[in-house]
């Protein structure tokens, strides 16, 4: 047996199989919040119709699940860093399996809202969970690459999803979209309980009861030799509070973090909540408005893939920054209105690139700020803090253009929050020296 720590050796080495079908992984659990997003919008008319609600009410309806979220985020991140990785992920795909699945049974506004808040608390949580397993089944040279990817299945999602829910809702009514997703979500569960052990870096930081036996069995379906016993970990380190993240050490880093998310979502939801309606009211069909929102997240899929594949070469804050500033840029493009819808759907796809990019941006700064402990916490915290900001973008808008104010002006006020984000991003300090996240 070796008495190399497992961290280490895991960094430096080329992904396993396992390793690589982890990472696929969380893809796909990530492409499950794409899909709630965008289904609960389609499926949005139907409700209306069925219970007779204005656009008030189903506004807060809408709502719903990115208030869960918020809170499945910082509540779900920190129990991720106590009882693992894994367990927290099953825990998750239970709670929105039943939360969706349950939508679907609900006979009213408060019914639905309820199981809306839910399965958002469950999202919220997978979301932080998630981006922990991407980085720390990773090696370093692909770590930024691999947590790329994973944010990725967010518009990957949003475009299946809308493209599923819409076949769904012409064979029957809108119940039928959650039931979908219901089950979607629960054929997620096996595939984590036999594809995805527990994370060996969590497994070496906090040390649970056959920690030692756990990390042997992870490094040999990794096809890495056996340990003989566990790094050296102080019990403070080991045992580290929630409050840590606001340590001296981290409170910068959770601020700055925090608030980046924050800025940045208010421009990234304002482009995903009312380019349907900005569209029509430019005087194109609502189904050529649901086209351009499908080429926003084709564009969103494809800025995530390029700023994962640029990190390999180039540094993740700077890519991050880069990426940041254009998003402003074109938003501030698309304010200035387009004569044709060609003109628009490019627009917005770069738009959706850009913004995307940035999204990926950050999560993959989250995965390097955090030492392990810690990650799965300060990550659900920081996207707390950024649903604050979704939930808000599109309010925001509304009330600015119902005060008088034109597109021009909202979209580029809207996309100041990105060209903010990129300046905290930029003031964050990376001291983090653990092994699994360098």
């Amino acid at each position: 047996m070796t008495a190399q720590d497992p961290r280490e050796l895991l960094s430096r080495s080329p992904m396993s199989g396992i390793q690589i079908a982890a990472v696929a992984i969380t893809v796909g659990l990530t492409a499950l919040d794409g899909f709630d997003v965008l289904s609960i919008s389609f499926a949005s008319p139907g409700i209306a119709k069925e219970w007779g609600i204005d656009r008030a009410a189903l506004g807060f309806v809408l709502a719903m699940e990115l208030i869960g979220m918020g809170l499945g985020s910082i509540l779900l991140g920190g129990l991720a860093d106590h009882i693992g990785r894994r367990r927290t992920l099953i825990g998750c795909l239970l709670i929105m399996t039943t939360g969706m699945a349950l939508a679907s049974q609900a006979g009213s506004v408060v019914d639905l809202c309820i199981w809306r808040v839910i399965t958002g608390v469950g999202i919220g949580g997978m979301l932080a969970t998630t981006n922990a397993v991407a980085a720390e089944f990773s090696n370093a040279r692909r770590r930024s690459l691999s947590v790329s990817l994973m944010a990725i299945g967010y518009p990957l999602g949003a475009v299946a999803g809308g493209s599923i829910a819409a076949l769904l809702l012409h064979q029957g009514d809108w119940r039928l979209v959650f039931w979908f997703g219901a089950a979607a979500t629960a054929a997620f569960i096996p595939i984590v309980i036999f594809l995805v052990p527990e994370s060996i870096a969590w497994l070496c930081h906090r040390q649970p009861a056959n920690a030692l036996a756990a990390v042997n069995r992870g490094l040999a379906r990794m096809r890495h030799a056996p340990i003989g016993e566990l790094p050296v970990v102080a019990a403070t380190a080991r045992n580290r509070p929630v409050a840590a993240i606001f340590s001296p050490q981290l409170l910068r880093v959770t601020v700055l973090l925090s608030l980046a998310l924050f800025l940045h979502f208010t421009s990234f939801y304002f482009v995903i909540k009312w380019v349907p309606k900005i569209v029509v009211d430019m005087g194109f069909t609502p189904a050529a408005a649901a086209g351009v929102l499908v080429w926003t997240n084709v564009g969103g899929a494809s800025g995530g893939a390029m700023l994962g594949l640029l990190s390999l070469r180039f540094g993740l804050r700077a890519l991050t920054v880069g990426v940041l500033a254009l998003s402003t840029a074109m938003l501030a493009l698309f304010g200035a209105g387009q004569a044709t819808l060609a003109q628009l759907s490019a627009i917005c796809a770069l738009a959706g690139l850009f913004t995307n990019a940035g999204i990926v941006g950050l999560y993959g700064t989250l995965a390097q700020a955090y030492p392990t402990e810690l990650r799965a916490t300060g990550t659900g915290f920081a996207i707390g803090a950024g649903r604050v900001g979704a939930m808000l973008a599109p309010i925001t808008a509304g009330f600015l253009f119902r005060a008088g104010y034109g597109l021009q002006f909202v979209a580029l006020l809207m996309g100041t929050g990105s060209l903010a984000a990129a300046v905290a991003v930029w003031l964050i300090p990376f001291t983090n020296s653990d092994p699994a996240a360098r």
